[in-house]
């Protein structure tokens, strides 16, 4: 599929890997809605971009379904799906105040997991009603997953959860509409230039790019678009999990 002849829906669109990605898509032609909490951002960013913008909480039903419905309306069809709307949190199992909160741990998991499932099953919905190309395909969904889903520090109990999910999330996703001929995969990035990071002083950034492999600097956002276009494009990805981390390895 090329990009050219995409409609994207973007969750988390207004910052981040979300931003750069709808800026990449529309760069190469895509049509682009984002959908995303943050209605000024947002809106600002689909305006600059001459995309659509839709207001939506990941964890909502409704509201994705109401988000879904604009942009088919928008575009004309959805034929791919890019969640990058997520959350994070820092706290151990127990600490000096007790246990983990119950509270922060569904809300990471609620936004990070089940809102990218829920984004996708109903972004499925409508590219099931897409005619097939040559090759049988009908659309492409890509979830975010995270290096943490594999090797998670402490206090990333929450978060490395939520994208240990995404990332088992795909091949079985991928079986289930396989018959719709829509593919399914997730991205694993390490440490990105992300608004989370870009609020560190330099030197934390820093040390933190001295973990990385090879190159010893953190992840462009862009880099992530790259990769998220290159499984637009790339009809015989199906059904797996890429890493994006300089070979980082969490300690």
């Amino acid at each position: 599929m090329k990009l050219q002849d995409t409609a994207a829906i973007i969750t988390g669109g207004a910052s981040g890997l979300g931003e750069a990605t709808a800026r990449m898509f529309r760069d190469g032609g895509a049509q682009v809605t984002i959908l995303d909490r943050d209605a000024t951002r947002g809106a600002q960013i689909a305006d600059e971009i001459g995309a659509t913008f839709v207001e939506t909480d990941v964890t909502s039903e409704a509201s994705v379904q109401a988000a879904v419905a604009a942009a088919v309306k928008a575009m004309g069809k959805i034929n791919a799906c890019v969640n990058c709307a997520g959350v994070g949190t820092a706290e151990k199992t127990i600490h000096k105040d007790g246990a983990h909160s119950l509270d922060h741990y569904n809300r990471v998991i609620g936004i990070n997991l089940v809102g990218t499932f829920n984004v996708a099953r109903l972004a499925a919905v409508e590219m099931a009603k897409n005619e097939p190309t040559e090759d049988g395909q009908r659309g492409v969904i890509v979830n975010t997953a995270s290096v943490a889903a594999f090797d998670g520090q402490k206090g990333q109990v929450a978060y490395a959860s939520s994208k240990a999910g995404i990332a088992g999330m795909s091949l079985p996703m991928a079986r289930d509409l396989s018959r719709e001929g829509i593919r399914v995969m997730a991205i694993a990035p390490g440490l990105f230039l992300t608004p989370m990071l870009l609020g560190l002083p330099d030197e934390v950034r820093a040390g933190l790019a001295q973990d990385v492999t090879c190159p010893k600097r953190l992840g462009d956002p862009r880099e992530y678009a790259e990769l998220a276009r290159f499984i637009v494009e790339s009809g015989y990805l199906n059904g797996e999990t890429i890493r994006i981390d300089g070979a980082l390895r969490m300690r």
